[in-house]
């Protein structure tokens, strides 16, 4: 009766421990939609990355929901429900296992030749009103940087090129007197590329250390859960086969 009475306690706090993970999981999805750092509009192209906030929401949502199922389960001793538990935990475990290795593939991803490949395709310019390149505009201006690599960028591969042939790259690559809202110092000496007047630098270590921060979390908070989530189910069939 003293083991039985210690698995329904283990039982409960694993639970607990599935409802904190669903809601961390629930607050980094959250964070990946509300996008603060534009990362994910850069990339918007890529499904997975962009499927991944909603999918976090989801999955957090629901991995809230089913810790409380387990623990009312376990309070009230009632079998069908210590089944249900253990059935749906087992789906999300499958789920968040092929999730976790997804998130880790791609992380291995993040190179370089995707994102120059993606800024020549797409990008329209500085005064262009779609999302991909207005938010390109916003990250080079805000960290002073220039295209992925650097200005060559913007060369005769890239597609803003072909909008703007007598450009060799966008005013968001001109040093201004202050990141967030100030003027360009100078865009003749900038588009003459003089010492001083052009952000040389690419943004492409910028970004890939957001996106690996944004899938390291993501990452780390499932594979928690999902050691949780094993002995979970292995308390709730301990349970099964002892209420009566």
């Amino acid at each position: 009766m003293g083991v039985l009475k210690f698995v329904t306690y283990m039982m409960f706090l694993f639970n607990v421990l599935i409802f904190i993970g669903g809601i961390c999981l629930l607050g980094v999805g959250i964070w990946l939609v509300a996008d603060p750092d534009g990362f994910q509009k850069i990339v918007t192209s890529n499904p997975l990355l962009s499927a991944g906030g909603y999918i976090l929401l989801i999955i957090g949502l629901a991995l809230s929901l089913l810790g409380f199922l387990g623990c009312f389960g376990a309070i009230r001793k009632n079998k069908p429900l210590l089944l249900l538990f253990f059935v749906l935990v087992l789906l999300f475990f499958i789920v968040e296992l092929i999730g976790v290795i997804l998130a880790l593939n791609y992380q291995k991803m993040v190179k370089q030749e995707h994102f120059l490949a993606e800024l020549q395709r797409f990008y329209k310019g500085d005064n262009a009103s779609e999302v991909f390149s207005q938010s390109w505009n916003t990250i080079m201006i805000a960290l002073s940087c220039c295209g992925v690599s650097g200005l060559n960028d913007f060369d005769n591969r890239s597609h803003f090129h072909d909008i703007y042939p007598s450009t060799p790259w966008p005013d968001a690559c001109c040093r201004r007197d202050d990141p967030v809202s100030g003027k360009i110092l100078d865009r003749e000496e900038c588009m003459h590329h003089t010492q001083g007047f052009t952000n040389d630098q690419g943004c492409f270590m910028t970004i890939a250390r957001g996106l690996n921060k944004y899938i390291s979390i993501s990452g780390a908070i499932s594979s928690g859960v999902l050691v949780t989530e094993v002995f979970a189910m292995f308390t709730a069939i301990c349970l099964y086969y002892n209420f009566d």
